[in-house]
């Protein structure tokens, strides 16, 4: 029958070609049987008939893969490497990103923020597809080759390492680790930009820190450095213990002491040498800053009082 043999081929079409002959075979017999037991119910078939009993079948390309299923383009041991790969990359590059547009935007004459905002997005969306594309490419070429990336196992680990079961909150999340990570190097790059910027780049600025409170901002400084430290010994450790929980606490205690401090400390903006472009004036971009160095203080003084609590479950 003509049908029957147009399907099959159509089968075949997605097969490999060191199979299609010994599965096209078989898949042309199991049509005639069907095809012999309906003309034994019904008498003769017709082109319609034949048609009815394909397509209950199925679409050639779905009854191709019962036979040879399509190899995953990352084989299923592989993706947990995988997420924990694109996690790294992606988080790296969002940190290097922040320092780029961060430099960038403190060099330039108008200090947009929503431009620094575009840059950070967009830069970092246009680096990010780029590394997901490579790295699932990578993996897809590997898998491909019949090999494993995950076959080449890690460190020696032992059983006596695993956090206790019932401490859910003890894996360490990369998101927040790169989050800090980023803020902390943001900081840092706010707070010593007179080492770095162009005198006349700081002259074309409407608005700047007060002396006494870039003073303070730069005496903080060792505590936002010990702050990346910390960030990167979570990324190395990944599970909290009663160490880098001890840290934290006295990391965040310090920060949100800190930004209390400041908000009470004021003046903390200045009128700078360029004329002001703005819908307002200073005094009211210094009563919003306050405002937000107080409700951002909020936010370290929470994880200092969850990391007591959490301290507390190791004893």
């Amino acid at each position: 029958m003509e049908l029957v043999e147009r399907y099959v081929a159509a089968v075949q079409r997605e097969l490999p070609e060191e199979k299609r002959q010994e599965i096209g075979r078989e898949l042309n017999a199991n049509i005639m049987d069907q095809l012999d037991a309906l003309k034994e119910q019904q008498g003769q078939l017709s082109e319609d008939d034949v048609a009815v009993v394909l397509k209950q079948m199925g679409r050639p390309r779905v009854v191709a893969y019962q036979f040879v299923p399509p190899r995953a383009l990352v084989a299923a041991e592989d993706m947990p490497l995988l997420k924990h790969t694109l996690y790294m990359v992606l988080g790296v590059l969002f940190v290097l990103q922040v320092i780029g547009a961060t430099t960038h935007w403190m060099g330039s004459s108008d200090g947009n923020l929503i431009r620094f905002l575009l840059q950070l997005t967009f830069g970092f969306m246009d680096e990010a597809c780029f590394a997901f594309t490579a790295i699932v490419l990578s993996f897809a070429a590997v898998n491909s080759s019949g090999k494993r990336v995950g076959r080449c196992a890690g460190k020696d680990w032992s059983p006596k390492q695993l956090p206790k079961a019932d401490l859910g909150w003890q894996h360490i999340s990369l998101t927040d680790v790169f989050t800090d990570l980023a803020t902390y190097l943001f900081l840092l790059i706010v707070i010593w930009h007179p080492l770095w910027m162009n005198p006349e780049n700081i002259a074309d600025r409407s608005v700047m820190f007060t002396t006494d409170a870039l003073l303070m901002l730069q005496w903080f400084s060792p505590v936002i450095v010990f702050s990346v430290l910390l960030s990167l010994w979570q990324l190395q450790q990944r599970i909290w213990n009663r160490s880098l929980l001890l840290s934290s606490i006295a990391v965040n205690a310090a920060f949100s002491v800190f930004l209390v401090v400041l908000a009470f400390n004021g003046p903390l903006l200045q009128a700078g040498p360029a004329e002001l472009k703005s819908l307002f004036t200073v005094l009211q971009l210094e009563k919003g800053f306050t405002y937000g160095l107080l409700i951002t203080a909020c936010f370290p003084g929470y994880e200092v009082v969850r990391d007591l609590l959490r301290l507390r479950q190791f004893a």
